[in-house]
């Protein structure tokens, strides 16, 4: 067996450092499988029920928090059908690393199991035998597990071949659909006084000339706040009118357009909606602005990065699945 080229020995590094804790809690948190059998055949190996169930069960714990009868079903299917197909991809990539005969060093295994110790358990070895043999899990066995998740993650990195940088073509068409990405959300920092105008007892032209008394206050410098808590009758009244910080949508379309479209600091106009009278103030805004083509290229380079990886990714098991006898049951 040919041992490991230096840029997969490099990879299998950069792999499995970047996931110490995440690998050793998924292993531990499996919940125990009692019913067993053969979920699929991948080239002559063996993928079991109880392997799909430990893979799904995080998934399916969290399922069983949110939903129940036909949902709940709905989704622990689509979980295991997921991890089943997870099992598989993992399976020919290690069939397709051991074709290649290459092998992992047995310091590189050894350098992960410690990295583990250390992150997980305070460099408490004895602790992790305990936590392992606790969850039936023997030292090789779990030694065994981390050398199939390395393969894995090297095999993706080695099979994955990116161009450093992204075609500026693509990234400048990118921002142009998706301006939205890159827009802050435009806030207001509000206060409002309502009137209702009582048309239902008459009082419609008596309380639209409170609504207009205050206005005049307002404008001749009294303080907004202190005609809120006097005169409005919303369920912000007793903190002045005070709606903090809004985005649009929050308010009536009539509302918005006066608050999105007013000056910081201005009093508008008495509007009328929904047979009540409203009054607002705009005190600070944000938002609304768009970055740059120039200052979002590094994220639009990066998200394309990511979408070029996972399509190679998916080509290349593609691939290796259109090679495999697959058998599932």
């Amino acid at each position: 067996m040919r041992h490991i080229l230096r840029w997969f020995a490099i990879a299998l590094l950069a792999a499995s450092g970047a996931a110490l804790l995440p690998l050793c809690c998924a292993a531990f948190a499996a919940e125990p499988e009692v019913i067993n059998g053969i979920a699929a055949i991948v080239n002559g190996d063996v993928i079991t029920y109880s392997q799909v169930r430990e893979l799904s069960a995080p998934r399916e714990k969290l399922l069983r928090s949110q939903y129940s009868g036909a949902e709940l079903e709905k989704g622990l299917k689509e979980a295991r059908e997921a991890a089943l197909k997870d099992l598989i991809d993992r399976r020919l990539i290690i069939q397709a690393f051991q074709k290649e005969k290459f092998e992992i060093p047995n310091h590189f295994v050894e350098e992960q199991v410690r990295g583990i110790i250390k992150e997980s358990f305070g460099g408490d070895r004895n602790t992790f035998i305990k936590t392992l043999e606790a969850q039936s899990y023997s030292l090789g066995e779990f030694k065994q597990r981390e050398t199939e998740r390395m393969i894995v993650q090297a095999m993706r990195a080695k099979n994955v071949k990116r161009n450093p940088i992204s075609s500026p073509t693509k990234v400048e068409e990118y921002y142009k659909k998706h301006r939205a990405e890159f827009t802050a959300k435009e806030r207001v920092k509000l206060r409002m006084i309502m009137i209702p105008g009582h048309a239902d007892t008459g009082q419609s032209a008596t309380q639209k000339a409170l609504a207009e008394e205050v206005l005049g206050q307002l404008v001749g410098g009294a303080e907004f706040e202190r005609m809120a808590q006097s005169y409005s009758e919303d369920g912000t009244r007793d903190v002045g009118g005070d709606w903090g910080w809004i985005e649009r949508k929050t308010l009536a379309t009539p509302l918005e357009k006066v608050a999105f479209n007013m000056p910081v600091g201005r009093i508008s106009n008495i509007i009328e909606y929904g047979g009540n009278y409203y009054i607002l103030k705009v005190e600070e805004r944000e938002g609304g602005t768009t970055r740059s083509l120039a200052e979002a290229r590094p994220e639009i380079e990066k998200k394309l990065l990511q979408e070029e990886a996972q399509d190679l990714q998916e080509r290349w098991i593609a691939g290796l699945r259109a090679k495999a006898y697959i058998r599932t049951f």
